[in-house]
This record gives C-alpha cells, sequence and structure tokens, in this order.
C-alpha cells in the first residue's frame, strides 16, 4: 500500500465521554506553511498587473521613493524585487535610469528581426508592413468591437497632439504620435499579447523609417488615422478594417517611392 495514502487515512479513536461514541479524528498529510520573502510578493504583484494589462509595454513604474512609500516596503526589498523582475525580462532600465515595462516578445521577435533589418533593410522593411497589414487590420477590426470610451478618448488626445506637432520642425515627435496611435489601437483591443507583439513592432518601426517620416505626407498620415479612428468610434469594424488596410498600403508606396524602389 502507498504509505502516503495510508498516512491520509490514518485515524485516532477515542471515546465520547458524553455519549459513549466513539469518536475519529481524521489526520491527512499537512503541508508546512512557507513563508514568502517581501521581496517575491513585491515582484509577484508586479507580475500580476502587467499580466492583467494594468501596466503595459512601455509604461514606466514609479520613482523609487514614490514605489517604497505606495507598498510600504524598504528600499533593499523594493530594489531586490526590480532587479528580479530585470533578470527575468518583465522591466528593463532604460538610459535615464526609468524603469519601465519590457515588451514580453521584445527579446524572442525583435532581436532576429533587428538583424535581419540591418542585413537588409529594405526587403526585411516592407516584410514587416506586410505583418503589420495582417496584425492591424485585425487591431482595427476588433477595437471598433470592443474600444471603451477611454480608449476612443486616448486616441483622440494622441490625433490632436500630433496635430500640434506637424507645426514643429523637428520630426521626432510626430514619429511618435504616430506609433502611439497604432499603439493605442491595439491597446484597445484589449488583447495584452496583441499589445506586446505590436510594441515590439514599433520599437523596430521607429528605428527603420522614422528618419524617413520628414519625406512622407504626414498630413495625409493624420487624415488617414482621423478616418481610422472614425470608424472605430461608430464602432463599424469592417469599414476601421479596410481604412487601416488602406493606410498601410498608402505608407508602403510611398516608402517604395522614397527610398526609389520599383513596384513589383
Amino acid at each position: 500500500m502507498n504509505l502516503a495514502v495510508a498516512n491520509k487515512n490514518i485515524m485516532a479513536t477515542g471515546v465520547n465521554n458524553k455519549t459513549g461514541e466513539k469518536d475519529k479524528i481524521v489526520r491527512p498529510i499537512f503541508k508546512p506553511i512557507k513563508q514568502e520573502k517581501l521581496s517575491d510578493k513585491i515582484a509577484n504583484q508586479i507580475k500580476s498587473l502587467i499580466a492583467s494589462g494594468e501596466l503595459g509595454p512601455g509604461d514606466q513604474l514609479p520613482p523609487e521613493r514614490e514605489l517604497m512609500r505606495l507598498l510600504n516596503v524598504s528600499r533593499p526589498s523594493l530594489r531586490e524585487a526590480l532587479n528580479s523582475l530585470v533578470s527575468m525580462g518583465f522591466l528593463q532600465v532604460t538610459q535615464g535610469s526609468r524603469t519601465v515595462v519590457k515588451s514580453l516578445a521584445h527579446d524572442t521577435l525583435g532581436s532576429p528581426i533587428t538583424h535581419l533589418l540591418k542585413d537588409n533593410m529594405m526587403g526585411t522593411l516592407f516584410e514587416l508592413i506586410e505583418v503589420r497589414k495582417a496584425i492591424e487590420a485585425w487591431s482595427a477590426f476588433h477595437a471598433a468591437q470592443v474600444a471603451s470610451p477611454e480608449d476612443i478618448a486616448s486616441l483622440e488626445a494622441t490625433l490632436q497632439l500630433m496635430q500640434e506637432d506637424m507645426g514643429r520642425e523637428e520630426f521626432g515627435p510626430l514619429v511618435k504620435d504616430d506609433a502611439d496611435f497604432h499603439l493605442g489601437i491595439s491597446e484597445a483591443t484589449h488583447n495584452r499579447v496583441q499589445t506586446h507583439i505590436m510594441f515590439t513592432i514599433y520599437d523596430l518601426i521607429r528605428q527603420s523609417i522614422g528618419k524617413y517620416y520628414k519625406d512622407i505626407d504626414y498630413k495625409k498620415i493624420y487624415e488617414q488615422h482621423v478616418e481610422i479612428l472614425e470608424a472605430i468610434r461608430e464602432k463599424e469594424p469592417e469599414t476601421a478594417r479596410a481604412r487601416m488596410l488602406s493606410h498601410l498600403d498608402y505608407v508602403k508606396v510611398r516608402l517604395k517611392e522614397v527610398l526609389g524602389v520599383e513596384e513589383n
């Protein structure tokens, strides 16, 4: 007989003094309670926020002192937890010593594509746009079905910022606004995996085509963004998908013209 099973069923027999009946006390195998380190509790809470989507890729954590106050923990415990999450790939520390949520798809997806872009920039770039068409057409379609009023307001704010940045000489903010709009649509799908994948792709897009943005008609880009948002706001999934595909086709054609690549 299995000793574990036998032990689980061991009973102590005694006599109840009041009734005279026998009492049977079941003594199962109890497992000892493990003491969890405070740093593990901190790390698990942050991981839960990432898993639930409350913390998304690129989101910046509060400063160390504020986190200590919010979590009611000491600096050593907090630093141990953050270092653990960095080593596991959930967080990363940027050049400005900011701690941000890392795209969980970055190492497996981003690094190989980065190498491909370096080896064959043009070919990989246009293949990347084709992948975007497949993913973002679905994003626009699904966002038109499930986007919340808060999602719509966030997208409207991004387009407002893009309109303001069109009057600036520097194109860096426009590149960011463009990426933020597309990432905002991804977040509006409320699909956490989708959001992490798109964050990685747009990180690559910023690196590869950001420098060509000034040669593309960004006013046209803005107008297309407005039309996509209108379809999402009006909950017209098919229209949102069609407008997203048209938008990305336009970007692809313009990039080929800028780079001197002939249409196949």
